[in-house]
């Protein structure tokens, strides 16, 4: 069954409006239930603990290992590898196979890419096609909240924001991978995975390690979330409302949360019933089971600190976080401002394809556009672009015809690199 975003009821409405908000994932909630069917892929059982190998991929006939890196400052990341195809389809052992990172959004974690059947999930088709395929989770989320000195009962643990995310997360896993292959990377982002992707490529850190990055829903600006329902939300990040208040986990499961949604809710002229319509956009090609199951296994926690920078995106400048009071951006920048993220200093002969949809809210086409703008001086051959007319944020990683939409051309982007 397909549906449409206004098929989806107002289950759940708190966590649909946290994680749609800022740069905001696809259609979250709490809902909790048994197992569902997922189609040809079977069954799949709710939330789990035993890890995303066990839960997700070994059951399908896959090989996968699950390894710890841990971050210059201190956080335990947990990092799934696919080195082949089932059954050793596509090569054998990961020996000199082309490696990939698979990098989530926020509010999410590496599961996120697994909820379809096999045949229609990026990753195992990336290993069946030949890939040495990585999956990433971003601190904070279930199965990298862990820290070699830090609780996370501890406020110091969710003191980071994106930013760390650029400078730690993604450069400690890249070289993770790239001390066991040997060989430079392909990266996909999705959403924030995305945006620390591009801030990293402005900054120099991946030129080295990284091959090429397929960027799907590309998250820079968020100038053109217009909506009531996210502009009040964007605002309350802005002013941080919610860390003055001592939220610094922003765990959209806790009751804290749930009351600052009800608060957002209460704004003149928002509208809390159809969410996932009102500011993703109408996701053409969702499963219902996929949903469902996507709304057993999350949504994960981040920073709040990390929810105000990402909402401070709309200003229409992509920098680092802005404290809000210039004498603490001296203290940490030694500026009243903090520093831009120059998307323009991005190599121009740095491979990269970027995909995104007529009918996303949150990756809205004339932000897109903006983003491109900076890449304008790409080298030709270098800058690959797809504009999928009815897609929206969701479709690039539940879409049941990303597979031949999508992925099919991250796939080809790929092995013309080789």
């Amino acid at each position: 069954m397909i549906m449409s975003a206004s098929s989806f009821p107002s289950l759940a409405l708190g966590c649909f409006l946290l994680v749609l908000v800022v740069e905001l994932h696809v259609a979250l909630g709490l809902s909790r239930g048994s197992m569902l069917d997922v189609g040809s892929g079977g069954t799949v059982a709710p939330p789990v603990t035993s890890g995303i190998c066990a839960s997700s991929v070994v059951i399908y006939g896959y090989k996968c290992q699950e390894f710890d890196v841990v971050t210059p400052d201190g956080y335990i990341l947990s990092v799934q590898r696919i080195p082949e195809g089932r059954a050793g389809g596509g090569g054998s052992g990961g020996t000199n196979k082309q490696p990939v990172l698979i990098q989530h959004g926020v509010l999410v974690d590496g599961m996120t890419w697994l909820l379809n059947p096999p045949e229609q999930d990026l990753p195992l088709i990336l290993a069946d096609n030949g890939f040495d395929v990585w999956i990433a989770n971003t601190r904070g989320t279930r199965f990298s909240r862990r820290h070699t000195s830090l609780d996370p009962a501890n406020a110091d643990f969710w003191d980071w924001s994106w930013d760390e995310v650029v400078q730690f997360d993604v450069p400690a896993v890249l070289d993770f991978i790239h001390g066991k292959t040997g060989q430079k990377i392909d990266y996909v982002g999705h959403s924030m995975g995305t945006l620390v992707a591009l801030a990293s490529l402005s900054e120099g850190k991946l030129v080295d390690k990284l091959q090429s990055a397929a960027l799907l829903s590309p998250i820079a600006y968020l100038s053109h979330m217009t909506t009531a329902l996210g502009v009040a939300a964007v605002k309350a990040f802005v002013g941080e409302m919610v860390k003055l208040a001592g939220l610094v986990e922003f765990d959209p499961k806790g009751e804290p949360v749930a009351n600052f949604l009800q608060a957002l809710c209460a704004n003149p002229g928002v509208n809390c019933y159809d969410l996932l319509a009102a500011l993703t956009g109408k996701n053409c090609c969702l499963n219902v089971s996929t949903v469902d199951l996507f709304l057993k296994n999350e949504p994960q926690p981040t920073s709040t600190k990390n929810m105000v920078h990402l909402a401070q995106t709309r200003d229409g400048v992509l920098a680092k976080y802005n404290y809000g009071i210039p004498g603490f951006n001296v203290m940490h920048y030694g500026d009243v401002r903090p520093p831009v993220y120059n998307l323009s200093n991005i190599p121009r002969d740095f491979p990269i394809f970027l995909s995104y949809g007529g009918k996303d809210a949150l990756s809205d086409p004339k932000d897109v556009q903006r983003l491109l703008d900076s890449l304008k001086l790409h080298d030709v051959g270098k800058l690959t672009i797809q504009f999928l007319e009815n897609y929206a944020h969701a479709d690039f990683i539940m879409g049941v015809n990303a597979k031949d939409v999508v992925y099919s051309q991250v796939l080809s982007f790929f092995k013309n690199q080789q």
